[in-house]
């Protein structure tokens, strides 16, 4: 039986404190249940003596979500400490989790006290603590800058007087994994109680290390890691909780250890934190990012059709995703085309393939990624002609102010038709598609809002990019302009005419077949 590691998330804790605004209580409730679904083991929730709204979050957290342990931080306060117990009252596992630092900058122009005052300080924090629960977790701040024979003392002194689990955080993010592994094996071979707790460790990203030195932290002995979805957190962020937990499932047979998550609620609790924290997860992020199953140069996308292991080392639906991205653009070659053309229902024989990729990668070059529409419309219109557009754009006059509901009107052509609608929305942006939602019948669901600004100063071009979902295929569509309510009105109606050409192709798909 391989060991287990256990993941102590502090996603809404550590995490949190990156956030140009604090979370409600509702949000962190939200989150809570997300990550409760990972089956971490603990989750620290929050720091209850900051603020009456963080004492009420974790008490509510404490009541309504059963299965982690929740936790709570405190620093070496009595203070902190009641505050702490008394938030985690509700909760049927409970664990408080308090801190002094140990490093001798910290001591020396931070708290202004020597070691020996720091230690008598966490005794007696952890023996308060005790009074409350059984389950004590103790971190000596800045553990990574602290002479080992200064971490030994204290460590010795917090499990005696009762922490079951000892925390040694790389709180700057400035060791390296051989140094954090140096750490770990010292106090497992020079603390004489050290077998009483179990070890943990905490690491930051300023230097891009954080998943390396808690992995490096775990092969030496260390059996808790502390981490957040996302790697969120402060500064450059936490150890990644989705990096180290895959990790140990995909290299079990190196590692020897293994965790208790499940994997395949590790996308939907990434999308859930990246929305409700507002902060998007970067593309190239490991694991939970846009690209991290996509592919788009040939040669990796014709291995993946072949053997999906060929350039993937996990499957997407292993953590949740539903499946890989095999992305159309001039890297691609003719053999994606004509898999994706087959997944479309296409035969070899409804399409000349020479001509077909010829006309692909000229669209590719100019439009840098193609989609499904785009494929049909080349085989039965040879080409996009945005001359031929169904819906046109007359005007849009939109108002919108602090005192009032937004409201938009907007005039279209449909075909040879004039038509004008009104609505009203949370912004001029909502009440605009609201309004061309009424004018074409359709209701599209939008997936991505994007908005960039083209140009410098107060002249730039305002250009939206919106993907939308409408009958279970995603529509791109882009507009510009000087104002981002036109801009946004013209990336709909694109969205719009792309609609009706897929359905046009698909009329024409069934006369072929009637015929």
């Amino acid at each position: 039986m391989q060991d287990k590691v256990w993941i102590f998330d502090t996603t809404l804790r550590d995490g949190e404190q990156a956030l140009k605004a604090s979370l409600t209580e509702d949000d962190k409730l939200q989150l809570a249940h997300a990550i409760s679904r990972l089956n971490v083991d603990v989750m620290e929730v929050g720091f209850p003596v900051s603020s009456p709204a963080d004492f009420r979050a974790v008490q509510r957290i404490a009541t309504e979500v059963r299965n982690p342990i929740i936790c709570g931080l405190a620093r070496a306060i009595s203070k902190d400490i009641e505050a702490c117990g008394e938030a985690l009252k509700p909760a049927q596992r409970g664990r408080i989790h308090t801190f002094i630092a140990t490093s001798p900058l910290h001591l020396e122009h931070k708290l202004r006290m020597s070691l020996d005052d720091a230690t008598a300080m966490a005794v007696k924090s952890i023996k308060l603590a005790r009074k409350y629960t059984d389950d004590v977790e103790f971190s000596c701040e800045d553990a990574g800058r602290t002479p080992y024979g200064d971490l030994c003392r204290i460590v010795e002194s917090a499990i005696n007087a009762g922490a079951s689990t000892i925390n040694l955080p790389d709180t700057v993010g400035y060791v390296t994994p051989d140094e954090y592994a140096a750490m770990i094996h010292h106090l497992m071979n020079n603390v004489p109680n050290i077998d009483k707790a179990r070890l943990s460790v905490h690491c930051h990203n300023d230097l891009g290390l954080a998943v390396a030195n808690s992995i490096a932290a775990v092969q030496a002995g260390a059996r808790q890691i502390e981490c957040t979805v996302n790697g969120i957190g402060e500064r450059a962020g936490n150890c990644s909780l989705e990096e180290v937990a895959m990790i140990m499932k995909m290299r079990q047979d190196h590692l020897k250890v293994r965790t208790d998550i499940h994997s395949e609620e590790i996308y939907r609790a990434s999308r859930q934190v990246a929305k409700i924290c507002n902060m998007a997860v970067q593309p190239n992020k490991a694991i939970v990012g846009e690209n991290a199953f996509a592919h788009s140069s040939g040669i990796h996308q014709d291995g993946v059709l072949k053997a999906q292991n060929t350039y993937e080392i996990m499957s997407p639906e292993s953590v949740g995703v539903p499946n890989n991205q095999l992305n159309m653009t001039s890297r691609s070659g003719r053999h994606v085309i004509e898999h994706r053309l087959t997944e479309l229902g296409y035969q070899k024989s409804d399409y000349d393939m020479d001509s077909l990729y010829e006309s692909f990668l000229v669209l590719a070059d100019q439009k840098g990624t193609v989609y499904d529409y785009d494929l049909e419309a080349m085989i039965y219109f040879n080409q996009i002609n945005d001359d031929e557009d169904h819906y046109k754009l007359e005007f849009v006059n939109s108002t919108s102010n602090s005192q009032s509901v937004a409201s938009s009107t907007i005039g279209m052509t449909v075909g040879e038709q004039s038509k004008q609608e009104a609505a009203t929305g949370n912004g001029p942006v909502e009440a605009s598609f609201l309004a061309i939602e009424r004018i074409t019948g359709m209701a599209v669901e939008v997936i991505e809002y994007n908005l960039d600004a083209t140009g410098q100063g107060a002249s730039s071009l305002g250009q939206v990019d919106i993907i939308a979902k409408y009958n279970g295929r995603q529509y791109h569509g882009a507009g510009l302009a000087a104002d981002i309510v036109e801009a946004s009105v013209r990336a709909m109606i694109r969205v719009y005419n792309l609609i009706d050409r897929a359905q046009k192709v698909s009329s024409l798909k069934q006369q072929r077949k009637a015929g």
